[in-house]
């Protein structure tokens, strides 16, 4: 997570919220990292979970991530977390909630849905507060 907090960070330069994930693989190699990178690029998809999986899949040239698992400092969207279920990716941990957009827990949770044909592990709460902090100070000075 702290390899996340620390991707979320060089994101504000580009006005974007701070928000950093990477996936790893089942033996704990990074293989796609990513930040936010909506004003950057202009793009509304361009959330840092999306970022880093298409980054994994690019390098791992699969569509599929089985037994991967993406870390990220805010609890994914339900974009990102269709993204998550599509991309079959095996684990998810993030670090704060996020009580307006939420999509693991807090206002739905798209991956746990028992009618999902997709099952993924979910370690909510990691580092909350240091993930939660770098948004409240990013939206403290907007």
């Amino acid at each position: 997570m702290r390899d996340a907090i620390a991707i979320a960070s060089s994101a504000t330069s580009s006005g974007d919220v701070p928000v950093g994930a990477l996936v790893i693989n089942k033996d704990g190699i990074v293989i796609g990292k990513g930040s936010n990178e909506r004003e950057a690029n202009n793009d509304p998809t361009a959330h840092a979970e999306i970022v880093a999986i298409r980054n994994a899949a690019s390098r791992l040239q699969n569509s599929r991530l089985d037994g991967c698992t993406l870390i990220v400092t805010l609890e994914p969207c339900a974009m990102c977390a269709g993204a998550i279920a599509q991309s079959r990716i095996s684990r998810v941990i993030f670090g704060a909630w996020d009580e307006k957009a939420g999509a693991v827990g807090s206002i739905w949770d798209v991956l746990r849905d028992p009618r999902s044909i997709f099952k993924v592990e979910v370690t909510a709460g990691v580092l909350e507060k240091e993930c939660a902090a770098l948004l409240k100070d990013f939206f403290s000075d907007k």
